[in-house]
């Protein structure tokens, strides 16, 4: 290895054109990281098709060529979990924070290790640095809502569970069923979130009792009653359609509800056809916002990259169509914002090119689906 400051000799600096050590050294490079991303690639097969020993072995090959890579890393600690090797997967989460502290799936993944210790005040302590790192990151503040409600934290517990509702609402569904939450059930808090799921069940186009109760697995009084809630707070409508002799009762979004939350209506076949309000607008608001993200990166802008990335992040912004559409996409830029505040110019230079290359694959995608939806 070329060793560093380290004169050439004159004869090689007289003749450029017999220099082929740094196109050798070069090679040697992309083989190495092309390896390592194989290795990487084929441990992710593995865990996929659940041979999780094998994976940790390919993920530990390749982090001998790259052994700071927390993507690895990450996928490493992950497989350890699995084969309930906690302590093991508690050493790749810690390796990961020495190398970012403000890694905030590492701190969530962490305190799953401790909840499944049974060790919730632990557990409870890495969800919090989390949703500090990242304070959009929703299933972070779910699994501190389950935390706090196991440590009998039932107000806390609530709040927490609300703020990843706000953030994704597919939690509320979740949450009803969820036996962590046995705590707080009875908790006038928690009959307000069964409230959130029948209602979203509505708008996705489930009018009846039976059907309610059948996509949200709530039990039929637990269903009923937060009708009842629902129809007092002028949310939805009762209306009634006739089944052979008998009739049954229908239920549907208040107009005004209707109007602001948007509904999906079943077609032919059961097929679910989205009416939202509008979905168009959504995606054109996020193409916009890349074309504005592309330019700041492209200018080296940290103030106003950070400024355009809480587009895709805010919920009250792009944050929740970018959640449901572009999952991973939306993490990554979580991640990136962080990194700026912390590194600066010198992070975004790093990560120039990738961050454009993700940004372009959003807008492939986005083009598509606009033709969809226009077509």
């Amino acid at each position: 290895m070329k060793k560093p400051f380290q004169r050439k000799p004159k004869e090689v600096e007289a003749m450029p054109e017999t220099m082929p050590e740094p196109k050798k050294e070069e090679r040697s490079l992309v083989d190495s990281d092309y390896n390592r991303k194989k290795l990487f690639k084929k441990g992710v097969n593995l865990m996929a098709d659940e041979k999780l020993d094998e994976a940790v072995e390919a993920f530990e090959q390749a982090l001998r060529i790259e052994p700071d890579s927390v993507e690895t890393l990450m996928k490493l600690g992950y497989a350890r979990f699995h084969l309930d090797e906690h302590l093991e997967a508690l050493k790749v989460y810690d390796k990961i924070l020495d190398i970012d502290v403000t890694n905030p799936e590492a701190w969530n993944l962490k305190g799953l290790v401790h909840y499944e210790q049974k060790n919730y005040a632990k557990a409870l302590n890495a969800v919090e640095k989390a949703t500090e790192s990242d304070p959009t990151y929703g299933m972070a503040w779910y699994n501190k809502a389950c935390y706090l409600s196991l440590l009998n934290q039932v107000p806390e517990s609530l709040e927490a569970l609300k703020r990843s509702i706000e953030i994704d609402v597919k939690n509320a569904r979740k949450s009803v069923k969820d036996k962590d939450f046995i705590n707080v059930r009875i908790e006038e808090g928690f009959k307000r979130i069964v409230e959130v799921v029948v209602l979203e069940s509505i708008r996705q186009g489930y009018h009846s009792i039976g059907a309610i109760v059948w996509t949200t697995f709530l039990d039929r009084v637990d269903a009923e009653g937060a009708l009842n809630k629902l129809l007092e707070k002028g949310l939805i409508v009762k209306n009634e359609k006739r089944d052979g002799l008998s009739k049954i009762p229908i239920y549907d979004l208040a107009a005004d509800v209707a109007e602001k939350i948007g509904k999906e209506k079943k077609g032919l076949f059961g097929i679910t056809r989205k009416r939202l309000p509008t979905p168009i607008k959504n995606l054109k608001e996020i193409s916009h916002a890349i074309q504005a993200v592309k330019e700041a990166i492209e200018e080296e802008d940290v103030e106003k990259t950070i400024e355009v990335f809480d587009e895709f992040i805010e919920p009250k912004k792009s944050g929740a169509h970018m959640i449901e559409q572009f999952f991973d996409e939306h993490r990554e830029i979580r991640l990136w914002k962080i990194r700026l505040k912390d590194r600066g110019v010198i992070y975004l230079t790093e990560n120039k090119e990738k961050m454009l290359s993700m940004f372009d694959d959003v807008e492939a995608t986005i083009t598509k689906k606009l033709r969809n939806q226009i077509s």
